[in-house]
């Protein structure tokens, strides 16, 4: 396993987000072939990366209503 630096990239909360400071997702699109996935109520806390098509087809599923909330 390999340690990704991102401590630079910039970060948006996800418009699935709880708008009440809850359940709260933030993404960033800054790495190319990467997509991290973080908690907003622990930003120096652990991240997640999927790679990017993967990601992708995760946010199409989501929007499709083909994933359970």
């Amino acid at each position: 396993m390999r340690s990704i630096d991102l401590s630079a990239v910039s970060w948006r909360k996800s418009s699935y987000s709880n708008q009440d400071g809850g359940a709260c997702v933030e993404v960033s699109d800054d790495l190319p072939t990467l997509v991290p996935v973080r908690d907003s109520k622990t930003p120096h806390g652990p991240a997640l990366a999927f790679p990017a098509p993967t990601w992708a087809s995760f946010v199409t599923a989501v929007k499709n209503g083909r994933l359970m909330r």
